[in-house]
């Protein structure tokens, strides 16, 4: 019999349905190969970024530098802490000790809860969220960021499985609280695009933050999928960029002793607020410039609202050290007749009287003594003199009223109140007009430079460390002539005799060693009602002093606002405790010789001795009195400290760079400037500890150590050593007798 055919339908479908996938797969296979694209994306490209990987090449951050090149703000290498929770982190891992995620959460939390600042009940919580599948790790936020490497080790030593470390970096602060509103502070923060970037906040490190950041770098290869490079592939590196380096004309030893003072002084008295600037009047660098409250910018701590560095953005009334410039206006005017006699207490100018400190005043007095006793009834009457428009044209001149242009953000201009006639006899003595401390420094160095005015600079230069190129220098500029150079000697004597007289209110300023130029102040402070605050306790106390008087060195501008005084002392107490060992232990470690000595020796101008032979320059050397220290083995002069044309007392110290080992001298004595001299020339790694003078050293003199061999050499400051000497026990102390 013949078979009937039946159709089949649900065959059909199958093939109808299996033959339309096949076609559409045909058709995409088809089309990626003609196109090269996937989903509008080249597929070329896909596959390239799924190969090819890169890595971060991090840049670091410029330093900002003292004068001597050592750090004052730098990145370091840090550690960010996070415990891996997901068991797929352990996958293949039978051995326990080995396992790569947290296994006990309990010890886990409470080892750590000991080493970074969470607590026990803290770190159990964020690690609890093991049981959640989609936590691979955590973070523990800002306590376990910026970990130091020891702290980073002791944790290591624990042995807690999952716990693992990330290398990071860290804005660094050496010095703790130090030049803080200056420097200002930098932290992390997150960018747009997620990536973290340490940013500028405020000081230098904000306002330079442009050129002090880097930028990265990166890495990239192609590589497998298990991210291993591909044969016949090569790394293509972007090398990082770091940021630019910035140095100061600040001295980190005088920061050092400005930053103890004050501290001594905050401890003692309480004041409300401080102020300090250590200049170079010849120069018009700042050596040191702080203020209190301040705050270490390594941990924040102290830290107010108060973000001003107030040396120039904030405005004082100066009180009587503005009588400085206007005796210095009398004398160019030529009314200044030291010796001439006025009736001290009061003045009264259209109805309004004004007082010396002492009501009764001293009498009839000469204009000297009034100066000395810092009378304001003598301003009045050298106003009268000169006239109004003379001495507000004056004070203009020594740049009052208007920036003095330094290399500083968010300078103010303060104001010369020039209302009217009461306004400007009460600007004679510091009250009513405003001016800035870095205002105060920039006038008086016209004073202590034979009346050439220079414009402060705290910047020495902004250096490319990629290139070596120098972006920015900073150098002395002159600001004008405010008063010629018999006025500046003529205000300089009458200064330095505030400290001297038997009357003079700076008596308590005098130093041992050095003689001192400069000019006490007592000013009101304005209480926002248009009056002043009452009592000793609430008066701002200052002192603008110079020295050695007859050729200052250095200028030092010191305010302390309402400090707490106990019964018996008055305000220039606290001042003095501020401006004596600053000045005198500054003079000393820039090697300025005093007084008794510096007025019977003459200085000896240094040649160039390259090529010389170094025992002939020795004993040329030796004959004036001066110290030579050869590096090597002797022979010809290669290099020398200081350079060409640079003056020496007799007793100072000249180095002589010749070919050969370097054997150690006796450092003791040496200021910090002499023994990095040292380092240089002889390329010894010494390392240095401490402020001052070198008072012991790690290696004795004579020994000849390797060049990779580091030498420790620790400082003492003049009051460390003065004390270690009155501590140490005599021998009768030691062994009392019976």
């Amino acid at each position: 019999m013949k078979k009937r055919f039946r159709f089949q339908w649900g065959a059909f479908l199958m093939f109808c349905v299996y033959g339309g996938l096949f076609f559409l797969l045909f058709a995409r296979f088809l089309f990626i190969q003609v196109t090269g694209e996937v989903e509008g994306r080249p597929l070329a490209a896909m596959a390239q970024a799924k190969y090819e990987r890169a890595s971060v090449l991090s840049a670091d951050r410029g330093r900002i530098l003292d004068r001597s090149g050592e750090a004052i703000a730098e990145d370091t290498l840090s550690y960010k802490l996070i415990a891996v929770l997901s068991k797929k982190a352990s996958d293949g891992i039978k051995d326990k000790s080995k396992m790569r995620h947290v296994l006990d959460r309990e010890k886990t939390a409470r080892e750590l809860s000991g080493q970074i600042g969470l607590t026990y009940e803290e770190i159990l919580d964020l690690l609890n969220r093991q049981d959640d599948p989609d936590v691979y790790q955590v973070e523990f936020g800002a306590a376990g960021r910026n970990l130091s490497h020891d702290k980073m080790k002791k944790i290591q030593e624990l042995n807690l499985p999952g716990i693992q470390f990330v290398k990071d970096k860290k804005r660094f602060y050496p010095n703790g609280m130090f030049a803080s509103h200056l420097i200002g502070f930098a932290q992390k923060e997150e960018e747009k695009d997620g990536t973290v970037k340490t940013v500028g906040q405020m000081g230098l490190e904000k306002t330079f933050n442009d050129l002090l950041s880097g930028t990265d770098g990166k890495m990239e290869y192609k590589s497998d999928t298990w991210g291993f490079l591909l044969p016949g592939t090569k790394e293509k590196v972007t090398p990082a960029v770091d940021g630019a380096d910035i140095r100061l004309t600040i001295d980190k030893t005088i920061q050092n002793f400005v930053e103890d003072a004050m501290n001594r002084v905050q401890n003692e008295y309480s004041p409300e607020r401080m102020s300090v600037i250590v200049a170079d009047p010849k120069t018009g660098e700042i050596l040191a410039m702080s203020q209190r409250p301040s705050f270490n910018p390594e941990t924040r701590e102290g830290l107010s609202s108060n973000w001003l560095n107030e040396a120039v953005q904030y405005t004082i009334e100066p009180g009587s050290t503005m009588k400085i410039f206007t005796l210095a206006a009398a004398v160019e005017e030529g009314v200044w007749a030291p010796n001439d006699f006025y009736k001290s207490g009061s003045y009264t100018l259209y109805g309004t009287t004004i007082n010396d400190h002492k009501k009764a005043g001293w009498g009839y007095i000469s204009f000297l003594e009034g100066f000395q006793r810092s009378s304001n009834v003598s301003m009045a009457y050298l106003l009268e003199r000169m006239g109004d428009d003379a001495f507000m044209n004056h004070l203009r001149d020594f740049g009052f009223g208007e920036k003095t242009g330094i290399d500083l953000p968010g300078e103010a201009s303060g104001v010369l109140n020039d209302a009217g006639p009461i306004e400007r006899l009460t600007t004679t003595y510091g009250q009513g007009s405003t001016v800035t401390p870095i205002q105060m420094v920039q006038g008086a160095t016209a004073i202590a430079n034979g009346g050439t005015m220079m414009k402060p600079y705290v910047i020495e230069e902004i250096r490319n460390p990629n290139t070596d190129e120098v972006l920015r220098e900073g150098k002395p500029e002159e600001k004008g002539n405010p008063v010629s150079p018999e006025t500046a000697k003529t205000v300089l004597e009458a200064m330095e005799s505030t400290v001297t007289s038997e009357h003079g209110t700076g008596k308590i300023f005098a130093l041992g060693d050095y003689s001192v130029a400069g000019k006490t102040a007592t000013a009101q402070i304005p209480n926002g009602r248009g009056g002043f605050l009452r009592g000793n306790n609430n008066l701002m106390y200052g002192f603008l002093g110079m020295a050695p008087a007859d050729d200052p060195q250095l200028i030092v501008y010191v305010n302390v606002h309402k400090p707490k005084l106990p019964a018996g002392e008055y305000g220039a107490i606290p001042v003095s405790k501020i401006f004596k060992p600053v000045m005198e232990n500054s003079l000393k470690h820039l090697n300025i010789r005093p007084d008794e000595e510096s007025g019977t020796e003459e200085q000896i101008k240094l040649s160039d001795w390259e090529g010389e032979s170094s025992s002939a320059v020795a004993g040329e050397l030796g004959a004036k009195g001066i110290e030579p220290v050869v590096i090597g083995n002797g022979g010809e002069v290669s290099g020398q400290f200081p350079q060409e044309g640079t003056t020496v007392l007799p007793g100072g110290l000249v180095i002589l760079k010749t070919e050969g080992p370097a054997a150690l001298p006796d450092f003791t004595g040496w200021s910090k400037r002499s023994v990095l001299a040292f380092a240089s020339l002889s390329g010894l790694s010494i390392e240095m500890h401490g402020e001052g003078y070198a008072a012991s050293q790690s290696a004795s003199a004579g020994t000849v150590p390797g060049s990779d061999a580091p030498i420790v050499v620790k400082f003492e400051t003049p009051d460390e050593q003065h004390s270690a000497k009155e501590e140490a026990p005599s021998d009768e102390e030691e062994y009392p007798l019976d």
